[in-house]
Formats: structure tokens, C-alpha cells, sequence
């Protein structure tokens, strides 16, 4: 029987710890539909699709929407950009105590990039992005977030993730991974300093969401226990994510964290963070925990996701994706936003994600 809540309602209620009235369905296919558009690749009975009407094919709900209504500008600071070839970006930020510079590696489709230069290489360069966090200015959008809204309609309650940690956003989007726990070892008062300043800098984020109309948040961190180990998180991570979910909670919203790496170093140290949920956490064959463990160390946690990617791809039958789906509904329901494990990939089957769709449609 048909749930008779609508995707946004069925959202708000497994936060909310109330009964969804059946599975609710939440696979992100955002590159997948972007880049096979860019490509010319989408099936024929999808070439005009829209974004929203493909999540009207698949029985799914949207994850994510509202984003755009979070509003950021660094003042003082002068961005310039130069493409050094077709897929090599240069972005240089000049403030009145540095520049800074980085460039960025688009894949084929300009669709995501990485950094073959990060813009914070020493001590000196940490001090300008300091100075640049102490000189920003955050707002809230809400004819940006109203017409958001208007887009998705009843698909999903509006949620949406934000600036990442001081410690994770040095590892992956300011120093690299490598530099900075080298720096971190060998000048730990410097990234210390830095990470105090980066945190006091986010309470002016924080106020903006927490007074938001959004319920629901997520900590977008894509963590990995090769890079964010049990000491690492204890000392550095746990302690933030627990100041910054408390205050959240205190202004009745939701969060979730997104772990879609290594988890098996983490299994047992996640719940020393009140997190409501934990998003894509990914079981074998993709991750290195299994289904029971995840549930073991989420207890009365939300999973969001929970299927394999893989399971989407030629190379396991359709027998095994829909086994692990049961599975999951089983183990998880109701504290549980059924999804893909990231994501499915570009050459992943839209088909198989609708007969997920129709499986937990059915189960309502």
C-alpha cells in the first residue's frame, strides 16, 4: 500500500523518530545525470528527462535541495581565474596580506575537479586564510531557498551540507592530506592556531543555520579512516562535531555525516558524537564492514544509504543488488533513508536504481 505521507513528510518524520509509513528512498544520482546528458548517453526513453522528472522514474525522493540559499563572500579579498589549458584552472585570491594561489584538474566533462596545487603550502599562506576567515560575511537566501523549494515540491525535505570541518577541509580542500599531517606533526601550534581560528570563524555559519527554515543537516565531511584515524578523530574531530551538533540540536535541527571511506579503524568510536544519522556508510564488497557491523555501531542511528554502488554496474546481477536492498530495509527500517552508497557512477544502470525504487514503492 502506498505510504500516504509525501517524500518530504516521510523525511521529516525518520528525524523526527516517527513513523515514515513505508521506505523511504533516496538514491543521489546527480554526476550519473549530468555527466551521461554531457555525453549524449542517456537512454533514449530518458534524453529530455529533467532532474526532478528522473526522480519521478525512479520512485525516489530528493536528498538534497536549499543549498544555494547559504550565503558566503570573503571581503577584501579579489578572486582571478585563468585557464591554463582546457582542463588546468588557476584561481589566485589577493588580500591585503598575501595571495594565494591553486589550481584545479577538471575530469573529461568539467564536471569535478581536483587539486594539483592546494593554495596553503607554509606557515605564511595559513596566516592569509586566517586573515581571510576573520574578514567573511554569511547570510541567508530566502527567495534563493524558496525557489529551491518550489522545484522540489514534495520530494524530499530540504537538507543540505556546508563548510567542512577546520581539520577535514585542510586534508582535502586547502593543504592536501599529506602536507598537512607533516605540518601538523612537525608545527602543531601552527595548524592548531589555524584550526582555532577556522572554528571560531564557523560560528557566524552556525548562526545562519541555526535559524534557518531547514531541519535537517549534513556534515559533508567524506570521511575516511586512513586519513581520519580513531586519534585523530578523538582528538580533533569528535570535539567539534560534538560543539557543533549540540548547538544545532539546541535550535531543533537534525545532523548526519557523511562517511564514505574506510570505517572499520572508526566502528567504535562514531557514537561518541551525538549524530542523528550517518550517511554512506558502505558495506562490502565497496567498504570494509559488513551490514551487521554498520548496524552495530549505529543503534538507534539513522542510516542514510546503505546499498553498495557497485551493485548498480554489469558486474554483480540484479539478484544480488535487490538481496542487499532487502537486506538493508530489514536491518534498518524505520531508521532508514534507503540510498546509494555514494553515488551510482556514470556507467551504472538508471534501470536497476528504478527497480529499487519499485522495490521499496512496494513495501509502503
Amino acid at each position: 500500500m502506498p505510504s500516504k505521507l509525501t517524500g518530504r513528510e516521510m523525511d521529516l518524520a525518520i528525524f523526527r523518530g516517527q513513523d515514515p509509513g513505508g521506505v523511504l528512498y533516496q538514491p543521489r544520482f546527480d554526476f550519473w545525470y549530468i555527466v551521461n546528458k554531457k555525453r549524449g548517453k542517456l537512454p533514449e526513453h530518458l534524453k529530455d528527462i529533467s532532474y526532478m522528472g528522473l526522480h519521478d522514474y525512479c520512485r525516489a525522493a530528493v536528498r538534497y535541495s536549499g543549498v544555494g540559499a547559504l550565503r558566503h563572500k570573503f571581503l577584501g579579498v579579489e578572486t582571478t581565474q585563468e585557464w591554463l589549458d582546457d582542463k588546468r584552472l588557476l584561481v589566485k585570491q589577493h588580500t591585503p596580506v598575501g595571495d594565494l594561489r591553486e589550481i584545479y584538474h577538471y575530469d573529461e566533462w568539467n564536471q569535478s575537479a581536483f587539486n594539483t596545487e592546494f593554495r596553503l603550502k607554509t606557515p605564511d599562506d595559513i596566516k592569509i586564510m586566517e586573515w581571510m576567515l576573520q574578514h567573511e560575511e554569511w547570510g541567508w537566501d530566502q527567495d534563493a531557498f524558496d525557489k529551491s523549494q518550489a522545484e522540489v515540491g514534495e520530494r524530499g525535505a530540504p537538507q543540505f551540507y556546508f563548510r567542512r570541518s577546520p581539520l577535514q577541509g585542510l586534508f582535502i580542500e586547502h593543504m592536501g592530506f599529506e602536507p598537512a599531517v607533516m605540518m601538523l606533526y612537525d608545527q602543531p601550534e601552527v595548524i592548531e592556531h589555524y584550526m582555532a581560528v577556522a572554528a571560531e570563524a564557523d560560528n557566524a555559519m552556525y548562526d545562519v543555520l541555526c535559524a534557518s527554515p531547514v531541519e535537517i543537516f549534513n556534515f559533508g565531511e567524506n570521511i575516511d579512516a586512513h586519513m581520519d584515524p580513531p586519534t585523530l578523530w578523538r582528538q580533533y574531530l569528535a570535539p567539534y562535531y560534538t560543539r557543533r551538533t549540540e548547538q544545532l540540536h539546541a535550535a531543533g535541527k537534525k545532523v548526519h555525516i557523511h562517511i564514505d571511506g574506510a570505517m572499520k579503524p572508526l566502528i567504535k568510536v562514531i557514537r561518541d558524537v551525538p549524530f542523528d544519522g550517518i550517511e554512506a556508510a558502505t558495506p562490502l564488497p565497496q567498504g570494509d564492514v559488513t551490514l551487521e557491523q554498520i548496524k552495530e555501531a549505529l543503534g538507534d542511528m539513522i542510516l542514510l544509504d546503505g546499498i553498495p554502488a557497485v551493485y548498480f554496474l554489469p558486474t554483480f546481477d540484479e539478484e544480488t543488488l535487490l538481496d542487499c536492498a532487502k537486506r538493508v530495509i530489514d536491518m534498518f527500517y524505520p531508521r532508514l533513508a534507503l540510498g546509494i552508497s555514494d553515488e551510482i557512477p556514470p556507467d551504472g544502470d538508471i534501470e536497476r536504481v528504478r527497480k529499487v525504487g519499485e522495490l521499496a514503492a512496494g513495501l509502503r
